[in-house]
């Protein structure tokens, strides 16, 4: 089977969902054909060492990379991230006819819904269906970031993309979505229930996997010998990091909260930290993935936050992917269907979302858990992960659909 997959995020970006399934597919024999553009995320500049040009066309094992131009864009201005998001639909619009000519299904990773204007060309001239891959609901996770507009503008942009949202899923013979919640949410914005499909997201399962513990990785948190809670991933205005910091602050005498990444909501939360004297609250910057699993493994306990959004409810953060993969126990300060999961599972402790008292309570719960506990936690987070969210389990779902509906192009 011949596999297009449009995606504006892609490795060397740590975006793991887009590059892993592409490569397991080629590794079972699929020929795999990938639009995407120049690595810039997280931070909205290129990558050193890349140039953005038109004939950019690069192999990644057996797969190829057709590279096309965008305006590089991740930070809080909402013209700039709707610049960034409109122009990569643009340029793959005018790449993919071509690239992605051939192809019997063509995979688009959403968000942004403007990646899909290459597949939607594809389809229009050849019928190749579309899988839509939903990971966030649009305009929802817009429109509650703080970044829109408000009043008429704000009335106007959620017209817009509500529309172009339903136009997404009618185009769709597959819409594929990360929790049972979300897929309640697309039925309700127009997609057929018929076509929806669950697959849990994965994380990479090279890099994220259970390890010991190293001298080296409790230094680079600054573990000192207390109850260390890690955060791990993009510090960014859906997150909810200052119900975190506010939760530390009020146990900072037992308790240390550690984050390790960056986003549009770091400095924020720096300056948070400071007025609340959160001398217990410290900031790590990026890692590199390859060192992630060791601090995985250096931190006691896992966070996982959300703000408390009706659109949040059907999200589960890639971080807790990770969390599981690696063994760790979860704190959750979330709900619907990822604080579901921990509860469910027993890998970890819940609390509700935008609760920093009920969170602090939960970090006071996490120093005062008995290590063999901790350990039993962990070990049932990684079964978790192995037998739902696992890159075979998913890939294997894939598969599937694509053969699914690619047959049913044929029989159209």
């Amino acid at each position: 089977m011949k596999v297009g997959l449009v995606s504006q995020w892609y490795p060397p970006e740590g975006v793991f969902i887009p590059g892993n399934l592409a490569q397991q597919l080629a590794a079972r024999g699929h020929d795999v054909r990938v639009l995407t553009t120049f690595p810039s995320y997280p931070h909205g500049r290129i990558y050193p060492g890349w140039r953005q040009r038109w004939r950019h066309v690069e192999t990644q094992g057996p797969v190829a990379v057709r590279r096309v131009p965008a305006y590089p864009s991740h930070d809080t201005s909402a013209l700039r991230r709707a610049a960034s998001h409109l122009s990569f639909g643009g340029s793959s619009a005018l790449a993919g006819p071509r690239w992605l000519g051939g192809v019997d299904v063509t995979y688009v990773y959403h968000p942004p819904p403007t990646a899909i204007a290459a597949a939607a060309l594809v389809r229009a001239a050849r019928r190749t269906p579309i899988v839509l891959h939903v990971q966030d609901m649009w305009p929802d996770s817009v429109l509650q970031s703080g970044m829109a507009p408000t009043g008429l503008a704000g009335r106007a942009v959620a017209s817009g993309l509500d529309a172009l949202m339903r136009t997404t899923y009618r185009l769709a013979s597959a819409v594929v979505v990360i929790s049972p919640a979300m897929a309640d949410l697309v039925v309700e914005r127009g997609a057929d229930p018929d076509r929806v499909r669950v697959v849990w997201n994965w994380t990479d399962d090279v890099l994220f996997r259970p390890v010991p513990a190293t001298d080296a990785a409790r230094a680079a948190l600054g573990h000192r010998g207390r109850c260390t809670v890690m955060f791990a991933g993009n510090l960014g205005l859906l997150q909810g990091v200052d119900t975190a910091i506010r939760a530390a602050a009020a146990v900072r005498d037992q308790v240390d909260l550690v984050l390790v990444g960056s986003g549009a909501g770091e400095d924020e939360a720096r300056r948070l930290a400071a007025e609340l004297g959160a001398d217990n609250v410290r900031f790590v910057g990026r890692r590199a993935p390859e060192e992630m699993a060791d601090l995985y493994a250096a931190a006691d306990w896992q966070l996982v936050c959300l703000r408390d959004l009706p659109a949040l409810r059907g999200t589960v953060p890639s971080k807790l992917q990770a969390a599981l993969a690696c063994g760790a126990p979860v704190i959750a300060s979330l709900g619907g269907d990822a604080a579901a999961l921990v509860d469910s599972t027993g890998s970890g402790l819940v609390c509700p979302p935008e609760d920093w008292a009920a969170l602090a309570g939960r970090f006071l719960q996490a120093a005062d858990t008995p290590a063999a506990d901790r350990a039993a936690m962990g070990l049932r987070a990684r079964r978790a992960y192995q037998e739902r969210m696992c890159l075979r389990v998913g890939v294997d779902q894939f598969e599937d659909i694509f053969t699914k509906v690619a047959a049913q192009r044929g029989r159209s």
